[in-house]
């Protein structure tokens, strides 16, 4: 179908091809050219400029086959003139003909939160490719503003949905809507696959397993472990992970260096939390060599508990976290992790929103995405000497 257009010609002056004013002359070609009272370059803008009409114009411009009908002269000359007078094509007028906008909404409950950037960037890569125009929306963390955005995006037609979840995410019933109107949502971050949402996350479980493997093939035995919040999806299989190895290897976990963040708080709680419990850990005075971190913030929280208290890391004690985010790989030292990967992630998400907007992928279900070990400097074997840390001090036990 060949698209074309009615000239709207209340949008321009009665004197449009002998402008009264010369300064509200544009120059095309080195002819004076009227302009518009207000809005973008159209078709007709082009068409008075280049003296044919708005159907050849809109012909050759949106590339139809009747183009190659067109002289070759005639094509590039409609170009030149579109080309110089700035046009773009119209989206929305688009958008109408063919019932669909070409727009995915990417909802970030959290974008001050490091999990979100890179699952963003991997969105971004993926649209792109395909054509597709990501409109990112930041929740901060705001329920309220949460459901507002994503009333927006099905007012504004969005053709898909993906939301990337943070530390404070709740789901609440509010992807209800988005679901009844039969656009597809994917959530980065969360399980939501048995409420009928797919879902792409993190096998935790596996993480939690590497981890703990790292640190016995090292040779630590005193492990001590911050456990993720109640509320977060991500923290129970984690650590069914780290006993599961703990079992395996015959690792006594000391209970009393088994501690748990606090739920519904921001991002930055975490480093909060590993700091507090670095501190609680060597005022207990039990040994331990090695602390295990539910996520990169709260390793760089007991790294600076540590180091207040006179401590070394590795040397005295290791530290290890989960995520691999940009602060992790430039930290001193730099962090040893469980990197999930976010990029990877984003991209995928964005392929199977863009399955299901084609019909290809129908029914919600859950992608698991696997961990991989980096190791840096954060991670050593422990010393020969174990290290009393009761009050901070140093000494033999």
């Amino acid at each position: 179908m060949i698209e074309t257009f009615e000239p709207d010609l209340a949008e321009y002056s009665p004197a449009y091809s002998g402008c009264q004013d010369e300064s509200d002359a544009g120059l095309v070609e080195g002819k004076a050219v009227g302009q518009r009272k207000s809005g973008h370059v159209t078709l007709l803008d082009i068409a008075r400029a280049s003296g044919f009409s708005v159907s050849t114009v809109s012909i050759v411009l949106s590339e139809a086959p009747l183009s190659q009908n067109v002289a070759a002269s005639t094509r590039s000359h409609i170009r030149t003139i579109a080309r110089q007078l700035g046009y773009h094509p119209d989206a929305y007028a688009r958008s109408l003909r063919r019932r669909s906008t070409q727009t995915i909404g990417i909802v970030a409950f959290d974008l001050s939160d490091p999990f979100c950037i890179p699952v963003v960037r991997g969105i971004q890569a993926k649209l792109q490719e395909s054509g597709y125009f990501p409109l990112l929306m930041d929740v901060q963390t705001q329920r309220a503003l949460f459901d507002n955005y994503l009333h927006m995006l099905l007012e504004r037609r969005a053709d898909g949905v993906i939301v990337i979840a943070s530390w404070v995410f709740e789901e609440m019933n509010l992807l209800g809507d988005v679901r009844k109107n039969n656009v597809p949502i994917l959530i980065v971050g969360r399980d939501l696959s048995a409420r009928g949402t797919s879902s792409i996350l993190v096998d935790n479980e596996e993480g939690g397993a590497l981890a703990t493997r790292h640190l016995y093939a090292l040779g630590h035995r005193r492990i001590a472990v911050i456990r993720g919040p109640r509320e977060l999806c991500d923290s129970e299989p984690r650590w069914k992970g780290i006993c599961d190895v703990a079992a395996q290897c015959d690792l006594q976990l000391d209970k009393r260096l088994v501690f748990q963040l606090a739920g519904l708080a921001g991002p930055a709680s975490g480093f909060e939390g590993g700091l507090q419990y670095s501190r609680e850990m060597l005022a207990s005075g039990r040994p331990f060599t090695a602390v295990l971190a539910f996520d990169d913030l709260t390793a760089l929280g007991v790294v600076r508990g540590l180091r207040e208290a006179g401590l070394r890391v590795p040397e005295d004690c290791s530290v290890m976290g989960f995520d691999d985010i940009f602060p992790a790989e430039v930290a001193t030292p730099a962090m040893t992790t469980i990197r999930q990967p976010l990029r990877e992630m984003g991209g995928e998400a964005a392929e199977l929103v863009l399955q299901a907007i084609r019909g290809k992928e129908q029914k919600p279900h859950l992608r698991r995405t696997r961990p991989e070990l980096v190791v840096r400097m954060s991670t050593a074997s422990p010393p020969p000497a174990l290290t009393n840390r009761k009050n901070g001090r140093r000494g033999s036990r």
